[in-house]
């Protein structure tokens, strides 16, 4: 039996935009630039394979073998359920605000391919990257070189990879690629697009990988799948499918958070959740 972490919920507020309100592109670039200085964090551009995606990293970085990576969420996908949107740049980029609250050791962010007003550019040019093909090949191989740069930026030599919403599925498809990835931490993650897209009822992520087909290249990798009990964008039988499908005694552990959404509250206590996380101890 796969083991399930009841955790206590913590207050918070969640806020939500509807489409009638949501921010310009260069308004949703400048929220991130913003979250980022505060804390003097600088933005990278790092071109791997046909794609330029945006990272940000600490302006000051003191070199360490362990470095934790977060991967961003899908982001402004669909400006409605049959209109993509022109441009996925995140609105709240929680992610980078995970990033931001890790309370210690190296931490670094990257966004996903097309966001952070690459749309509309080469292999960005139709919306499929970040629709049908938002976890496709070419997609998840940009991903890990990009990796590979801020990991011989902050002279790593081990990663942990959290992924929040789809950018959970990028890093476990990363990770079944990779050896030094030694911790893989799923926030409100989308690890099962087939369940995920048969439990919304929408049609299949076409040319997408799906990580429950990778479970094999997996379960040497300790991993924590964070989920809301009250998150109606990815369900938690999205997880609970990914974590059923490993061979028993090697099942991911799930931890809920009873009142927690797909957005609140993992930005406001990521620093207790965090420390909360057992310490990685590399892979078999």
């Amino acid at each position: 039996m796969r083991k399930t972490i009841v955790c206590l919920a913590l207050p918070g507020v969640l806020g939500m935009t509807g489409c009638a309100g949501v921010p310009p592109l260069a308004a949703r670039q400048q929220y991130a630039d913003r979250l980022a200085a505060q804390r003097n964090w600088t933005p990278l551009t790092l071109e791997a394979g046909p794609f330029a995606l945006r990272a940000y990293v600490p302006a000051r970085i003191r070199p360490a073998d362990m470095l934790t990576l977060y991967i961003e969420g899908d982001g402004l996908a669909w400006i409605t359920s049959s209109q993509p949107s022109s441009d996925p740049t995140p609105t709240r980029p929680l992610a980078l605000q995970l990033a931001l609250a890790q309370p210690a050791g190296n931490a670094a962010y990257l966004g996903r391919p097309c966001q952070y007003g690459q749309a509309g550019q080469g292999a960005c040019e139709a919306s499929r990257y970040w629709t049908r093909q938002r976890f496709a090949p070419e997609v998840v191989s940009a991903s890990s070189e990009a990796i590979d740069r801020l990991k011989a930026r902050f002279g790593a030599q081990q990663l942990t990879l959290i992924g929040y919403s789809g950018g959970a599925a990028i890093a476990a498809l990363v990770a079944a690629q990779r050896h030094d990835v030694v911790r893989l931490v799923s926030v409100a993650g989308n690890l099962d697009h087939q369940t995920w897209t048969r439990l919304q009822r929408i049609g299949p992520l076409s040319g997408s990988l799906n990580p429950a087909d990778y479970r094999s290249a997996l379960a040497g990798i300790p991993q924590w799948l964070l989920v809301g009990d009250a998150d109606r964008i990815v369900p938690r039988q999205v997880a609970d499918a990914y974590a059923d499908g490993f061979p028993a005694g090697r099942q991911p552990a799930v931890r809920a958070f009873p009142t927690y959404t797909h957005s609140c509250c993992w930005a406001e206590h990521w620093a207790e959740i965090w420390t909360a996380l057992p310490a990685p101890a590399g892979r078999p």
